[in-house]
């Protein structure tokens, strides 16, 4: 008994110099941590902030000015896609439908109005150009070959009308005036085909986005054998509430639609999601109403309350701050969905060329870039070397992109070489 009680008290007494010594490590690597990421910090000026976090342990492992306010630029399509993803669903889809008012005749003629109705689909478009540009969506061609299999319509007496009501008709941001402009990459409409330009050159805008998918309804429609009059007139209106829907044509999964918005941090698609949201749970497909249902949501769901009014981060009065930012990434981790659809480094999106391989980070961190005129900001995760998540925003102002990149890349190789 003796011999046990020696051998327990001997057990005892090398645990508690054990831990003193494991806490020292931990320190040690922390503030190895600490010393790296205010190096590259310093680096970037004094307009800018920094907040990283384990995951893990909920150990606050960094943090510079993490509650100022600083731009986000495309970073706000966090706001929006984790808005979206956990309104809609993963797997909901939007609608674009083709309704009629008349009737079917016996010989395959449609006599009376046919509507192409909106619903907001920022995939929507010709077969070829969703091709080039995502690789897949919801395509004219598809629509039409559903309405025809529902319906054997041969001939169409009648007119055809565009509905993109519902959403407005504004058909930039606030950032643009709510006018069209390059820098949306695309036009907003709830009825748009091929993101609102003429070509895939995407060089001009169609004038009426509305009229233009009605019009290449109706060459889809007699692509496809359909007779339909030269005399036909084609033009944009508002569907009536007792016609009847003859065919549709869904969009990708909002899963699908929030991958393609952030990892290339498309501002077209960031956008179209917000108004539909605004669509869908508020007041209607405007980006106000979109705004509004965000904000209230990130307060709700988040207890966060960043300050924007628009849905890409187009906008200089957008205004949140890192701690606000990785409060949001901290709740989102367990989504990978969500996770997912972050650019990975040296891999894909906007980060595909951030790292080389064989590094740290490379394959291994994930995040969203933002960008604009002196702003260069990249918020996201690291897997750590003793393998905790860590959530990390580093956002940086008055300062050139160009030269922000490689700070960029040390910080989150730096987080991806730490021990916490």
């Amino acid at each position: 008994m003796r011999s046990l009680l020696i051998a327990f008290l001997a057990a005892t007494a090398a645990l508690a110099g054990a831990v003193p010594t494991v806490a020292r490590a931990a320190a040690r690597a922390q503030t190895g941590l600490q010393r790296a990421l205010t190096k590259a910090m310093s680096e970037a000026g004094s307009t800018s902030g920094a907040y990283v976090e384990d995951l893990n342990t909920g150990a606050v492992l960094y943090a510079l000015k993490p509650t100022i306010q600083r731009l986000p630029a495309s970073v706000e399509k966090l706001y929006t896609t984790s808005t979206a993803l956990l309104k809609f669903g993963p797997s909901a889809r939007l609608t674009t439908a083709v309704y009629g008012t008349g009737s079917l005749g016996s010989n395959g003629v449609w006599e009376g109005n046919l509507y192409i109705h909106g619903g907001g689909d920022p995939s929507f478009g010709a077969a070829s150009f969703d091709k080039m540009a995502y690789g897949g969506g919801a395509t004219m061609q598809q629509l039409v070959a559903n309405l025809l299999k529902t319906t054997g319509i041969t001939a169409v007496d009648g007119d055809i009308v565009g509905d993109e009501s519902y959403f407005d008709s504004d058909r930039g941001t606030p950032a643009t005036g709510n006018r069209p402009d390059g820098e949306v990459e695309g036009q907003l409409s709830a009825l748009i085909y091929d993101r609102g330009f003429t070509s895939t050159a995407e060089t001009a805008f169609q004038t009426h986005p509305a009229t233009y998918a009605a019009q290449q309804f109706a060459a889809a429609l007699k692509a496809d054998g359909v007779k339909v009059p030269a005399r036909t007139r084609i033009y944009a209106g508002i569907t009536p509430s007792g016609a009847s829907m003859l065919g549709s044509v869904k969009s990708p999964t909002i899963a699908t639609l929030i991958d393609w918005t952030n990892a290339p941090s498309d501002n077209f698609f960031a956008e179209t999601l917000l108004k539909d949201v605004g669509a869908q749970f508020g007041a209607g497909g405007t980006t106000a109403a979109g705004v509004s249902v965000v904000k209230s949501f990130l307060a709700s769901k988040f207890d966060i309350t960043p300050v924007f009014n628009d849905g890409s981060g187009l906008s200089y009065f957008d205004h949140t701050t890192p701690l606000q930012v990785v409060t949001l990434l901290a709740q989102m981790e367990s989504n990978p969905i969500f996770v997912g659809s972050l650019a990975v480094a040296g891999q894909t999106g906007t980060l595909s060329t951030f790292v080389p391989s064989g590094t740290a980070a490379y394959g291994n961190c994930r995040g969203k870039t933002g960008t604009l005129q002196a702003v260069s900001n990249l918020a996201g995760y690291c897997t750590a070397a003793n393998g905790d998540t860590l959530a990390f925003a580093f956002l940086m102002g008055a300062i050139d992109p160009n030269a922000a990149h490689p700070i960029q890349a040390q910080l989150i190789q730096d987080l991806a070489n730490s021990k916490p």
